[in-house]
C-alpha cells in the first residue's frame, strides 16, 4: 500500500500549465497519495481516495474542450507521486 509520507504537492496545490495559449489548472486535494509501480508487463497505479479524485480531475482538465491535441502532465517520484514510484505521464490525444 501507499506509504504515510506524501510527496504529492501540498494541500489545495494548483498547477497552471499553458499548451498553445490556452491554460490547464491541476489540483491536488489534500492529503492526496499516489504511487506507481511497473510490475512485469502492468502498470498499477494505486491511491488513496483524495489520490484518485486527483487523478481523475487531472485527466478531466485534459477532457476539457479546447484543450489541444498533445497537452500533458508529468507526474514523477517526488513530484506528485510518492517516492519510489515510476513516472506517469497523462497526455491528450485525439490523433487515431
Amino acid at each position: 500500500m501507499v506509504s504515510e509520507r506524501s510527496s504529492a504537492p501540498s494541500a489545495s496545490t494548483q498547477v497552471t500549465t499553458t499548451t498553445d495559449g490556452v491554460a490547464q489548472v491541476f489540483t491536488w486535494d489534500e492529503d492526496a497519495r499516489i504511487e506507481v509501480r511497473n510490475v512485469g508487463s502492468e502498470v498499477v497505479v494505486e491511491a488513496n481516495a483524495a489520490g484518485l479524485r486527483t487523478l481523475a480531475g487531472h485527466l478531466l482538465t485534459l477532457a476539457q474542450d479546447g484543450v489541444p491535441d498533445g497537452s500533458h502532465l508529468h507526474l514523477e517520484d517526488g513530484n506528485g507521486l510518492e517516492d519510489g514510484s515510476v513516472g506517469l505521464v497523462l497526455e491528450r490525444s485525439d490523433d487515431e
